[in-house]
């Protein structure tokens, strides 16, 4: 890992993967430096991994993510292409789209779909790693205590981290919910274990339904249906979890802390 000074207040962290060219980390860093230079919050903390993957079949073995923290609130960007200089270019656009939607949430108390939208849609993201069903495990389970936020507030995170989906507890309703983008046209869905005392305006319900199901049985509708993820609710705990296919062809579980 290099350690990068950025300037008196911010520390840029830098972490190689793979065959990363010695000068890829430089070049990161005066792309990062540019975005921070614009800024006038507080930045806390900025990192950058690099990662060239060895698998020179892949048309984008270059993978790029960012991750600033902007006075408590932290923005991220993650993004993958032909060529590492190619793939820092492109972190360093999606980063600025990532802050300017934090800037305009905070700047109007609201969240609105064209103005959360950035057309970028998903030809920059990496590629899933082949992998046969019976070589996937669940590699990877995180559990932490869901944010109790609007419908809209869960949107805004999920644009503010880069995520494709986003759990949490529904402020309204009390329960276990999921936004997510929809491939189709780049929009927001919503799903949610229990029934919405009214539907929210402009984000409608996912048309794939909650089931209740064990973890073993939403891994054997996870691989029919073709999904990038499942959310379910488990029958052991009543609660929502999401199962999710990992980049490196295997499975990460996201359940709440009970």
């Amino acid at each position: 890992m290099n350690r990068l000074q950025t300037g008196p207040a911010t520390e840029v962290l830098v972490e190689t993967r793979g065959e990363v060219t010695s000068a890829a980390p430089d070049y990161a860093r005066a792309k990062m430096l540019a975005v921070l230079g614009r800024l006038d919050e507080p930045v806390l903390a900025a990192r950058v991994k690099l990662t060239q993957e060895a698998n020179h079949a892949m048309a984008k073995p270059s993978l790029a993510q960012a991750v600033v923290d902007l006075n408590g609130r932290p923005v991220r960007a993650h993004v993958a292409a032909a060529t590492m200089q190619e793939a820092v270019d492109l972190l360093q656009d999606r980063l600025n789209s990532r802050i300017a939607r934090l800037r305009h949430h905070r700047d109007h108390h609201a969240s609105a779909p064209a103005a959360l939208q950035d057309g970028t849609r998903h030809e920059h993201r990496p590629q899933h790693h082949a992998r046969s069903t019976p070589e996937r495990r669940i590699v990877r389970h995180k559990s932490y205590s869901l944010a109790r936020q609007t419908a809209w507030e869960a949107v805004f995170e999920l644009e503010a981290m880069d995520y494709d989906f986003h759990l949490f507890t529904d402020a309204a309703s009390g329960y276990d919910s999921v936004v997510h983008r929809d491939r189709a046209d780049d929009g927001y869905r919503l799903a949610t274990t229990g029934p919405l005392d009214e539907p929210v305006p402009g984000l409608p319900m996912s048309t794939v339904g909650v089931p209740r199901l064990a973890v073993a049985e939403a891994v054997a509708r996870l691989d029919l249906g073709g999904l990038p993820f499942m959310f379910f609710t488990d029958v052991a705990t009543g609660h929502g979890n999401v199962l999710y296919h990992r980049y490196d062809g295997h499975y990460g579980l996201i359940t709440p802390v009970l």
